[in-house]
């Protein structure tokens, strides 16, 4: 009987060609745990995860065009809407590389280390992220990587020794259940961490609202905003609610702050650069003023606008006690996460309730909208003014160019005059008889003078203006129709106080704002 020499070197087993499928599921699985591993490590980290810093990426290079196109197409959900794109390129770009990965995981591999590339150079692209947060998506690719190497290496053949003189190895295939349980169990894994990653996010947002007081301080007596809720607008509230408020910004995750050691600073052309924590800004007199705000990216009839009670204190103030030095040509200013903009100092000390913000709505400011303070300028787009999550100021010249400018839009950008319908709705059907025709008009710092209808190619009929509570508000208004049976074209457009009647062209977005006679067709039956 022959034995088997112990000293002779081992062979080792025939690794068996994975089937297409298979590779496609250790293509998930890996990518499953890279992307976890990197969600839960930058959650240790207090700072968004890979996923949000990839995206923020994306969207400061994405061209105008495709900006334009994300806001008329998903309005409000743009965000949600790349998040998830984003996470379904993840799915399949793994899907194809595992399917392509049967005689060697090395396409699976490249692709894993691709994506933590792309997310480390998001990472230290991106203001206030950490060494943690550029070396996650590496420490997440490393684990994946493991966990393709150790799935593939199951596909080796099993052999037993038998002691017969015509052949020492029997083969007894692959471990198809070893190969089933382990792919199960890291994915579970995978999972489990990507949960506690995202409860860890949530956490940290939900630490950073728990530091919003509960309360503002109160207003000096002669500087409360004042107004008369009527109902006279059958469809809009004259006061925005804070949930309907329109939210556009670059941001996919709030950034966040501990109040405690928060502070805006005021620097630049200035003689005394100063510093102002939460409570500095609570301590100042405090302002309150009814101010309309409107985005640059909102179409003719859009909902990118919204009316506020604003609280904060006057910008006008704050600046002139730094002092300010010739050759100050723009307010510049910094979010926290380090979005930037700028608009003409002019703006700053021309007699506009120009404020540093820390209320809302007789609330203090929430995360969405900006806390702990923004800017709010009355009669500029918000992208040269509305800076949210304020970290500083800056006075200087031209020189410097915010977020928006180099990317084609207008460096000065005073809101157009511009109205809007409300009711009826867009290919309405309705009875015949009396109904209104309503809306709202708008042309902050100026004020609206008069607003007129016309329905079909009849004459223009002046509307029914609510309350001129303030320049800087919309004003709603109102015209009794007595609507008859067919079809019917119905037009808008609003003459502010200089005298300005908003022009019929029709005007895109960009680069400073659209324009043009806001139109609806109903039908009347």
């Amino acid at each position: 009987m022959q034995e088997t020499d112990p000293r002779a070197p081992s062979v080792p087993d025939p690794v068996v060609r994975i089937s297409h499928w298979y590779g496609v599921v250790i293509g998930l699985v890996s990518a499953a745990v890279a992307v976890s591993s990197a969600v839960f490590i930058a959650s240790l980290a207090n700072t968004s995860s890979p996923i949000n810093t990839v995206g923020n990426s994306f969207i400061d290079r994405a061209p105008s065009w495709l900006k334009e196109f994300s806001t008329a197409a998903f309005e409000t959900n743009s965000k949600t809407v790349l998040q998830s794109g984003i996470w379904i390129v993840l799915v399949v770009v793994a899907v194809v590389l595992g399917y392509r990965s049967t005689t060697s995981i090395a396409p699976l591999v490249g692709g894993i280390v691709f994506f933590a590339i792309i997310g480390y150079a998001s990472a230290i692209d991106q203001p206030n992220n950490n060494l943690i947060t550029a070396l996650a998506p590496f420490i997440g690719a490393t684990l994946g990587i493991l966990s393709a190497i150790y799935l593939a290496s199951l596909f080796r053949v099993r052999t037993r020794s038998i002691n017969t003189p015509s052949e020492s190895q029997v083969p007894l295939g692959w471990d198809r259940r070893r190969f089933v349980q382990s792919a199960a169990l890291l994915g579970v894994a995978a999972a489990a961490v990507g949960v506690v990653g995202r409860r860890n996010e949530v956490a940290r947002i939900n630490s950073a609202r728990a530091q919003i007081p509960k309360t503002l301080p109160p207003v000096v007596a002669d500087e409360t905003a004042t107004f008369i809720e009527t109902g006279f607008h059958p469809a809009e509230p004259f006061i925005t609610p804070t949930a309907s408020f329109y939210r556009i910004d670059t941001a996919l995750s709030f950034p966040t702050v501990n109040i405690d050691n928060w502070k805006m600073q005021i620097h630049g052309l200035v003689n005394t650069p100063r510093e102002f924590s939460y409570r500095d800004l609570q301590s100042l007199p405090q302002v309150e003023r009814i101010i309309t705000l409107a985005c640059v990216s909102n179409p003719v009839g859009g909902r990118y606008i919204g009316n506020a009670v604003w609280q904060g204190v006057w910008l006008k103030d704050l600046l002139e006690q730094c002092g300010i030095q010739q050759g100050a040509q723009q307010v510049f200013s910094r979010s926290i996460d380090g979005w930037t903009c700028g608009f003409p100092i002019e703006a700053a000390l021309d007699g506009r309730d120009a404020m540093i913000a820390i209320g809302m709505n007789g609330e203090p400011l929430s995360l969405k909208h900006g806390f702990p303070a923004r800017l709010v300028v009355p009669g500029l787009y918000g992208y040269v003014s509305a800076t949210k999550w304020l970290a500083e100021i800056e006075l200087s010249s031209w020189d410097k160019k915010g977020y928006w400018i180099p990317r084609g839009w207008s460096r000065e950008a005073p809101i157009k005059t511009q109205s809007r319908i409300d009711v009826p709705r867009q290919d309405a059907t309705l009875r015949p008889g009396l109904t209104q025709i309503a809306g709202v008009a708008w042309a902050q710092f100026t004020g609206i003078e008069r607003v007129e209808v016309r329905v079909d190619d009849g004459p223009w009929q002046i509307a029914d203006l609510g309350s001129d509570t303030t320049n800087d508000a919309w004003r709603q208004w109102v015209l009794p129709w007595d609507a008859t049976a067919g079809e019917h074209i119905i037009q808008v457009r609003a003459t502010d106080k200089s005298g300005y009647t908003q022009t019929e062209v029709r005007q895109g977005v960009a680069p400073d704002g659209a324009t043009g006679w806001h139109t609806r067709r109903i039908r009347i039956s």
